[in-house]
Parts: structure tokens; C-alpha cells; sequence
């Protein structure tokens, strides 16, 4: 009998670089979907912040650093990303396998996106620690700001090549464009 490998979803298209742009897999990492139970929101949020250092996000927020983060998915719902975690009080569901997560960097970044996405990307508008759940041109994503020049995205993962097809387009274009 053959043993399984896992393989990762951007497995052989990624890094790309293209101008001032570079497209990476972000760290694989546990992924887990937390939704509190009614009434349980503040022990739930309780419990994330004991494991890692962040409770719930507000709507359309993150909270934690790189390797240890909530992602607002929706009312009362987040992923965590990075540490496995299973709080009292919520439905929890790994969702480790059922993402690609990648990470969109440099100066361009933001023009890269603002080719595939309606959401208002300005500085001041979508900040650090923001996320929304939203379309990159017709595949539905988790867009999250991590710095100032740094994007990260969570796809299905049956649409990760899709998306890097997608991304890898526009970073063409705008490199095209400051060149």
C-alpha cells in the first residue's frame, strides 16, 4: 500500500515575482474554524486569548500576530491560523486542508488586488488587522492586511491555481504599467 503525502495546493507555482511583487505560500499551518454557541461569544474568546494571546476578532478584524491569529469570517465566527485550538463553548471544525494560504508582497501588492477586488484597499480604509471575506475577480477569498505592503489571502483550496492564475495575471500587468 502506498503512503499518502501531503502536498500543498500552490505546490510547484509558487514563489512568483513579478516587478516589485512577490507571491508566496504562507507558513502551512493549522487552520480552524471557531464558531461560539449563542451566549458563549466571551468564554470562547476567553479560552483563544489563554491559548493564544488573542480572542475573538470584531467583524471584519484580525487579532494575535503571524503564527497565532483570529480571522473574522463572519458574525461570530473566525479561522484561526497557526495554533490548534478547540475552545469550550463552540462548534470547531479543522479546516487545515481545505485552504490555500498565500501572502502578496511589495510596493505594488495593493494594485495587484485592487485589479480583482471591489474592497476599498486605501491606506487609510483597509488597515492593518483588517480582513474581509470577499471576491478576488470570481473566486471567494479571506483578504487579510498583515503589514504595510503585505496581503494575505485564504482560498479553497480546489481553487488555488485559479487564483494564482489570477494574481500571476495582474502582477504581470502591473509591472508592465511602473516599467
Amino acid at each position: 500500500m502506498a503512503d499518502l503525502i501531503a502536498t500543498s495546493p500552490a505546490q510547484g507555482h509558487l514563489p512568483l515575482a513579478r516587478g516589485s511583487v512577490t507571491l508566496t505560500e504562507a507558513e502551512l499551518a493549522p487552520i480552524t474554524s471557531v464558531a461560539p454557541f449563542r451566549g458563549r461569544e466571551a468564554e470562547v474568546s476567553a479560552a483563544l486569548e489563554a491559548a493564544m494571546r488573542a480572542g475573538l476578532p470584531a467583524p471584519n478584524r484580525t487579532t494575535g500576530k503571524a503564527g497565532a491569529r483570529a480571522v473574522s469570517t463572519g458574525p461570530g465566527e473566525a479561522l484561526v491560523l497557526g495554533v490548534a485550538v478547540a475552545p469550550e463553548g463552540a462548534a470547531v471544525t479543522d479546516q487545515s486542508d481545505a485552504w490555500v494560504h498565500l501572502a502578496l508582497e511589495g510596493a505594488g501588492a495593493r494594485d495587484v488586488l485592487a485589479r480583482l477586488t471591489s474592497v476599498d484597499l486605501r491606506e487609510g480604509v483597509f488597515k492593518r488587522g483588517h480582513a474581509a471575506r470577499t471576491l478576488l475577480f470570481h473566486v471567494p477569498v479571506t483578504l487579510i492586511r498583515a503589514g504595510k505592503d503585505r496581503w494575505e489571502i485564504l482560498a479553497p483550496r480546489s481553487m488555488a491555481k485559479t487564483v494564482l492564475h489570477d494574481l500571476s495575471e495582474a502582477m504581470i500587468g502591473v509591472a508592465a504599467r511602473a516599467g
